[in-house]
């Protein structure tokens, strides 16, 4: 039981800084949960998912983006 609970927070603090290093920390948390379910909608197999999942990878490689979309767009691009 408490192993599953630490596991459930890292999983929750793991999450949290993706949604930081997104940039996405300040934003409204309506706006940040409407665009979480229409990722969920996008299938693992389509190129929309890859797509994704390429800007990603690059953004990983990004020591911190800091919320501006200039920093955003670069690591679409």
């Amino acid at each position: 039981m408490v192993a599953d609970r630490k596991h459930e927070a890292r999983e929750k603090f793991l999450l949290g800084g993706l949604v930081v290093k997104a940039g996405l920390s300040k934003v409204d948390r309506a706006f940040l949960l409407g665009g979480f379910l229409e990722l969920a909608r996008i299938g693992t197999g389509s190129s929309e998912y890859r797509r994704l999942r390429d800007i990603g990878e690059e953004a990983f490689k990004i020591p911190k983006l800091d919320g501006s979309s200039r920093l955003i767009a670069e690591a679409a691009e």
